[in-house]
């Protein structure tokens, strides 16, 4: 090792590396007191949100070896102010997670913190270890253990102490806190610290650091998965048993890979001595029951009753008894050997365990957990430190001391990441529980107020339902039994089929005992805006079917009663038209009985019209045939003369005389001829108009005898309908006061329909109001239930504390049973026994 002269500034190295040591000690358990509130901001589960301890304690056991690596190769001042930039850089990163609303942010972050933080204790006790002065390397040492130790138990209380100045949902204060502190130790290591290197560093084992990281991450998420309550069914799950099998599969390859390591990260050769397979097992043991630790501040606010967050300061009791514990045992150890002092740590465990599970927890006051957290306190002073490493280094050869204890040191991180992953599904079992419980203590049923009218109108619903003028109208409406209502019944639980919403359970499981009893009424409200619509609408819906029926009914009514008005002013009016028929058709008789004088009369004038016409006929025939007769004489004779004129001898002297006389006669008779035709046309034509007139006549008395016929027949008929009318109008006198007095019935029926309306619509108004008096009494019966629900609080998640404190014991008696296979005798210096304990404490 290259080692420069002894630092002049003594004083400041030493504040820049404890400086270092406290701040990335202190993260370990500061987070603890706000780990409920920062789960449920980020909306994750128990067994989810343990992993922002988980993720730490696995990166800082990974980062530790390469860091030392690293620092043996480089220098230890550059890595080591490496290393608190990567803390500091991890925390602003975590804290930007609140603001980011992001877990997976969270995580990573709390990784690079680990990676970081698994750089700075190891660089400063090597350093101490071979630069500080001889003369000042015990106090430098025993320092560099105090200020961590110190640091790791009070970083609960230093989280508390931010969530009161900053507040409970600020929770990202606690990691801005160590951004200006990583850059002051920045910016004084460049100034102060010297920088060391090794002269020869054996190669890093980075493939062993990655089989173990991957074994543990996969044994931390098989577990985590794991529901302990039901053992069978989720070791059968794909989300355990694959990761379980991975684990032991990574097992033979993690033998082969550190067996050609040439500076394995696990020293195989350890596990093939009891006493040191031992010594490991222990200090595994011991990681998990330190990790006990995580839980102390809710399992003091549980127990006491107190807010979330104020419980990291209860770690100041076990911190207090650890250092009195831690002290004790070196001196012990030095005296009785380390096997006593062990044996007597995970003997008071076991004690503080048993006396957490059937005292304070049964019987939760200040007194029960106090003693309970310094009782643990008292025990982890025994158990973690010195007499385990003390067991380890006198097991093995003086030059594989700092291989030993940082074997020792890994199996320890090891149980300390595995332990929460492990004790957190405690928690997250009652926490499923918590639900349940807690509604099954919230009353089940409420006292709803009556309704007005509701007595009163049950009665007349049911009169109207019997009246034989509405009973058809109203046959098919069904009302609520208003007289019933005078309780609500409200189902929380599980039993009947009914679930709470997630975001119900959510509420209740991230609840404190402080804060219960309104998240109870938070649940209680919503369930009862949940349900009590359905009961609200059954009488609303009720009623306004009963509304509609009465509406449509007394619609109907007015329909009738118009109808009625109408029919009654028809009949009237019907009443008058058939007396005015009546009249008319008396007026029309008489008048028809007038006409047919009338026709009578023109029939014999028309008959004697005819008589006429057919005689003038006649007398016209008479004339026709005598002038025929004339014609056809006068024809006869024209011919004959025509016949001498062609017997004429031309020869004959008197020729000429006798031709012009025959032709003076046959002229003469062809004009008589002539006037005989020209008679006849004229007679002919006035035979066909006398003829024309004739039969014109006998036709119109034809018609005229027929309209007569018509005429006494629509007399007979309007005689016949007159009577009838007659009888109608009687009959319609009496439907028309049959017809007012239904249209009486009628309006009284409306207006009584009117009444039970306004009085129904009273009712169904004041529903809501009466749920709203009958939510006030539930919220006022809850709040007087309200130490039962906190008791019920308490016992629920006991029952996770009280599996936490047993898993405890439990870890402590398989502890003490291993120290059965450890060897009795005191351990000797040529082994490689160290001087003292304050030696194995380094």
């Amino acid at each position: 090792m290259t080692q420069q002269s002894a630092p002049k500034r003594f004083g400041a190295l030493l504040a820049v590396y404890l400086l270092g040591i406290f701040m990335g000690a202190i993260d370990t358990g500061i987070i603890t007191p706000a780990r409920t509130i920062v789960q449920n901001d980020l909306k994750v589960d128990d067994a989810t949100g343990i992993w922002m301890i988980t993720i730490y304690t696995l990166a800082y056991a990974a980062a530790i070896p390469v860091m030392g690596k690293l620092a043996d190769r480089f220098g230890r001042k550059p890595i080591y102010l490496i290393s608190i930039a990567l803390f500091g850089l991890g925390s602003l990163a975590a804290g930007l997670s609140q603001d980011v609303g992001s877990f997976s942010m969270l995580l990573t972050a709390r990784a690079i913190q680990a990676i970081g933080g698994g750089g700075i204790v190891p660089i400063a006790t090597a350093e101490f270890g071979t630069s500080v002065p001889e003369e000042k390397r015990g106090l430098a040492l025993g320092l560099v253990g105090g200020v961590y130790g110190v640091a790791n138990i009070f970083g609960s209380s230093a989280g508390s102490l931010i969530l009161d100045i900053f507040g409970d949902h600020n929770w990202q204060y606690i990691f801005y806190v160590n951004v200006p502190i990583s850059l002051f130790i920045i910016v004084a290591g460049v100034l102060v610290l010297p920088n060391h290197k090794a002269e020869s560093v054996a190669r890093i084992d980075l493939l062993g650091i990655a089989v173990v990281v991957a074994m543990v991450t996969s044994l931390l998420y098989g577990l985590r998965n794991i529901d302990y309550f039901d053992l069978g069914t989720s070791l059968r799950s794909v989300e355990v048993y694959p990761f379980l099998l991975a684990f032991l599969v990574l097992l033979p390859v993690l033998i082969a890979v550190e067996r050609r390591a040439e500076d394995p990260v696990l020293n195989l050769a350890y596990f093939t001595r009891r006493p040191i397979l031992v010594t490991l097992l222990l200090s595994f043991l011991s990681g998990m029951i330190l990790m006990g630790v995580v839980f102390v501040p809710q399992f003091a606010e549980n127990a006491l009753r107190i807010p979330t967050g104020s419980g990291g300061y209860f770690v100041i009791v076990l911190g207090l008894a650890s250092g009195i514990g831690a002290p004790l045992s070196g001196q012990l150890t030095d005296r009785f050997g380390p096997q006593v002092v062990v044996g007597t740590g995970f003997g008071v465990s076991v004690i503080a365990a048993l006396v957490g599970a059937f005292w304070a927890i049964p019987a939760p006051s200040w007194a029960s957990v106090l003693i309970t957290l310094a009782l643990m306190g008292l025990g982890l002073g025994f158990v973690v430190g010195s007499p385990i490493n003390y067991m380890m280094l006198s097991q093995t050869p003086p030059e594989e001391s700092n291989s030993a204890l940082a074997t020792l040191s890994l199996i320890r991180s090891i149980g300390t990441t595995i332990a929460p992953a492990f004790l957190v599904g405690f928690l997250a079992h009652a926490g499923t529980e918590l639900a349940d419980n807690l509604t099954a203590q919230l009353p089940s049923q409420i006292s709803a107020p009556a309704l007005p009218y509701a007595a009163e109108l049950q009665t007349k619903f049911n009169e109207l339902k019997s009246d034989p003028e509405l009973k058809d109208k109203l046959k098919n409406v069904e009302f609520p039994d208003l007289n019933s209502q005078t309780t609500i019944n409200i189902d929380t639980t599980s039993s009947s089929g009914a679930t709470l919403p997630d975001d119900l359970v959510e509420l209740l499981k991230t609840a404190d005992v402080t804060n219960i009893v309104e998240r109870s009424k938070v649940v209680a409200e919503r369930q009862f805006a949940t349900q009590t619509p359905s009961v609200i609408a059954d009488i609303t819906n009720g009623v306004n079917t009963g509304l509609d029926s009465l509406s449509t009914t007394s619609a109907d009514l007015s329909t009738a009663e118009k109808k009625l008005t109408k029919a009654i002013t028809g009949v009237s009016s019907g009443i008058d038209g058939m007396n005015k028929a009546a009249t008319g058709m008396r007026s029309g008789i008489a008048g028809m009985t007038k006409a047919i004088t009338g026709m009578d009369a023109a029939l014999a004038g028309m008959a004697k019209g005819v008589d006429g016409a057919g005689q003038g006929v006649s007398g016209l025939q008479a004339q026709i045939d005598q002038t025929t007769a004339q014609l056809a004489t006068a024809q006869a004779e024209l011919a004959d003369l025509n016949t001498q004129l062609a017997a004429l001898d031309p020869t004959d002297p008197q020729f000429p005389t006798l031709q012009a006389a025959l032709q003076g006669q046959i002229a003469a008779k062809t004009g008589q001829i002539g006037g005989y035709q020209g008679q006849l046309v004229g007679l002919n034509a006035a035979l066909d108009q006398a003829s024309g007139k004739l039969t014109d006549l006998k036709q119109q008395r034809a018609t005229l005898a027929a309209q007569r016929a018509a005429l006494a027949a629509q007399r007979a008929t309007l005689s016949s309908q007159l009577a009838t009318i007659e009888t109608k109008l009687s009959s319609a006198k009496t439907s028309r006061s049959d017809l007012i007095s239904a249209r009486n019935q009628l309006v009284t029926a409306q207006a009584d329909l009117a009444d039970t309306s306004r009085k129904l619509t009273v009712l169904r108004d004041a529903v809501p109001g009466a749920f709203d008096t009958a939510k006030s009494n539930y919220l006022a019966e809850i709040d007087a239930r309200g130490p039962q629900l906190e008791q019920t609080f308490v016992r629920t998640l006991n029952t996770g504390f009280f599996g936490i404190f047993s898993a405890s014991a439990v870890s402590a008696v398989v502890a003490l049973l291993l120290l059965l296979g450890y060897p009795r005798r005191r351990p000797s210096a040529e082994v490689g026994q160290p001087a003292t304990a304050q030696e194995a404490s380094v």
